[in-house]
Parts: C-alpha cells; sequence; structure tokens
C-alpha cells in the first residue's frame, strides 16, 4: 500500500511546475523577439564570412603579367573563396594588398596614400638579403612578411617534396660526372670560389650565360640529367635560401645535388639527410673530390632512395604562390606593423 503524500507538498509542487512551464514560454518569446527586431546581425557576418577574400597584387612579381580574372585559385590549384587582382581601382574592397619587393623603388613607388580599415599589407620576396636593397626604406609599412623563410607569415619555398607512395626509383643514363648552370659569375661569391678550387681536382661541365652557354627552359633538365652530380651552389649563404637549384635543376632532374648554402641540418628540414652531398661534409674540396670520382654504382643509388617514398613539386606559378595567402589568412596576426623589416629579414 503506498504511502499518501503529506498535502503540503502537493500544494507547493504543482505550482512550481507551472512557473517553470511559464518561465521558459517567456524566455523563447524573448529570444525569438530579439532576433525579430534585429534580423540582419546574423546574415551579415553569415555573408562576410562566404564573401571571396579579395588580394589585390599591386605590381605583378615578374614581367609577364598572367591571366588572374575568374577565379583562377580555384581553378588551377583548389584553393576557394580567393579572388586575386591587379585592378588598383579595387584597393578599397581588397582585404589584403601584395607588394613584391622587386617592384618597390623607395621615393618613387607610388603605395596607397590610405590604407582602409582592417586592410592588411603583405611584402613578398624570394631573393636573399645579400641581393635585396633598400629595406630600411619600408619600416611600420607591411603586416604580413611572405618568402621563403620558414619563419615567414606567409611561407612560399621554391620548391617541396611530396608524399607519393606508388612513386618508383628512375635514375637517367648518365655521361659526364659533375654539371653546373650559372647565370651570373661574380668572382668575390663563395660558390664562385668553390668552383674554382674544386675544378683543380675533377672537371665540371659548365652551363649558362656565365660561360656562354645559354640553355633553353626545355634543354636544362635534360642536360643536368645526364650528369651523376649537380653543383647545386646558392649565390649566397641564408638561413632557408634553397632554391630551384635543389627542387628543379638537381632533384627533379634525376641527379645528386652537392650543395653549397645553409648549414646541413638545414637542409635536413626539407630534403631527406641521405638524398644529397654538403661542401661542408668534407675537410677539403680535394676530398670532395676524390668522393664524387671513386663512387661506385650501390653507393650512388642510394641517393635516390627519397624517389620511392616522394615526388618534387615546383612552385614556379606566381598565382600559386598568392593564393596560398587566402589559405594562411584565417590564421595571421592582426594589428600588426613590421617596425623594422631590414632587421627582421636579416635576423
Amino acid at each position: 500500500m503506498s504511502r499518501a503524500l503529506p498535502l503540503p507538498w502537493l500544494l507547493w509542487g504543482r505550482p512550481s511546475v507551472k512557473v517553470l512551464v511559464t518561465a521558459g514560454v517567456f524566455v523563447t518569446i524573448l529570444w525569438n523577439f530579439k532576433f525579430f527586431l534585429n534580423p540582419s546581425k546574423g546574415s551579415r557576418e553569415d555573408s562576410k564570412h562566404v564573401q571571396p577574400l579579395v588580394v589585390l597584387v599591386w605590381e605583378w612579381p615578374s614581367k609577364q603579367v598572367p591571366n588572374v580574372s575568374g577565379d583562377v585559385c580555384r581553378e588551377l590549384y583548389s584553393i576557394t573563396g580567393c579572388q586575386l587582382t591587379t585592378e588598383r581601382q579595387l584597393l578599397h574592397q581588397a582585404d589584403v594588398v601584395v607588394f613584391p619587393h622587386v617592384r618597390l623603388r623607395p621615393g618613387q613607388d607610388r603605395l596607397p596614400k590610405e590604407r582602409p580599415p582592417g586592410q592588411n599589407w603583405v611584402w613578398v620576396s624570394l631573393e636573399s638579403p645579400s641581393n635585396s636593397r633598400a629595406l630600411a626604406g619600408w619600416n611600420q609599412t607591411f603586416n604580413w612578411v611572405m618568402t621563403y623563410r620558414q619563419d615567414s607569415d606567409i611561407f612560399i619555398p621554391y620548391g617541396k617534396l611530396v608524399p607519393n607512395p606508388s612513386a618508383t626509383v628512375n635514375i637517367p643514363a648518365k655521361t659526364n660526372l659533375v654539371s653546373w648552370v650559372i647565370s651570373n659569375y661574380h668572382r668575390t661569391q663563395k660558390r664562385a670560389e668553390v668552383y674554382r678550387n674544386l675544378s683543380r681536382y675533377l672537371h665540371v661541365n659548365v652551363y649558362g650565360k656565365a660561360n656562354n652557354k645559354p640553355l633553353c627552359n626545355d634543354c636544362l633538365l635534360p642536360t643536368t640529367s645526364k650528369s651523376r652530380f649537380y653543383l647545386a651552389f646558392e649565390n649566397s649563404i641564408h638561413r632557408d635560401y634553397i632554391t630551384e637549384k635543389l627542387w628543379r635543376n638537381s632533384l627533379l632532374a634525376g641527379t645528386v645535388p652537392v650543395v653549397l648554402g645553409p648549414p646541413r641540418a638545414n637542409y635536413e628540414q626539407f630534403v631527406p639527410a641521405d638524398s644529397f652531398i654538403h661542401v661542408d661534409d668534407f675537410s677539403s674540396l680535394e676530398e670532395l673530390a676524390t668522393f664524387l670520382k671513386t663512387m661506385n654504382s650501390t653507393r650512388y643509388r642510394q641517393f635516390f632512395a627519397w624517389q620511392r617514398r616522394f615526388s618534387v613539386k615546383l612552385y614556379s606559378d606566381w598565382r600559386e604562390r598568392i593564393c596560398t595567402i587566402c589559405t594562411a589568412y584565417p590564421h595571421l596576426p592582426r594589428g600588426r606593423l613590421y617596425p623594422s623589416l631590414q632587421s627582421w629579414f636579416n635576423s
């Protein structure tokens, strides 16, 4: 037999349920009334979110300006929500404005006289500090930097290795030992000094304008691929400054790069340790020359083990590089200016 509840509990409990229900209905009415009075707030934020990011390139980095009309980022590189333009009249609509250093001329360039609220300016360079002039003229100007340096706001390497499980080892037929393609030869450069001393101990096939043997674009890879080794010597030595000399002229061509640039540990952040030879691995250039000349085929093939897992991806189209701004945009810092571009780049 169930026990009867005290009458006072019944009298107190029933009104509580009614109060709770009434309160819930009242809160719901207030919530809906709020959006009735201000229906566009949420829709404005959603609209702003779905609008494509407008990236204005103030002046194109290369002499030849490609077609950037339409949705090129999506069509070419599967990057959505990104609109590239070179039309300066769209300045006030642009979310980001890109300024390549090769096109900046301090005291002469007509940069925008005003920056719309929320607009960010990007300084872009693929050159090393040794080949970048007048950096001091751009203090307190740029929000973000876009370079080959890994610590850039937007990192744009010359190339990279991408996973490719189905790749196989492919070593082109070799007809000579060492080659080098050089357009601008300056005796004072480190690479020129190393070449002169190395060539005392072995023969180097030298191509390019500097040796009056220029190679057409389609001739470069077939030429360097015939060499067992390629001198991937950078024009200056700086952190992360690893250019197409490694990616295109060596690895993509199917030859073993002999590198001169930043320390070995820096190269190993980009490519496997057993995929290249560093000049600094040897106590002398004579020792390096002996190593190259006496290498057997088994040891040589070991330098291509990376091909079983990776393929080379080159970044050669400026449209692809600039489209990556849209990918990085949500994660970039806001409201910051580089106080000294020169100090950062030379660090």
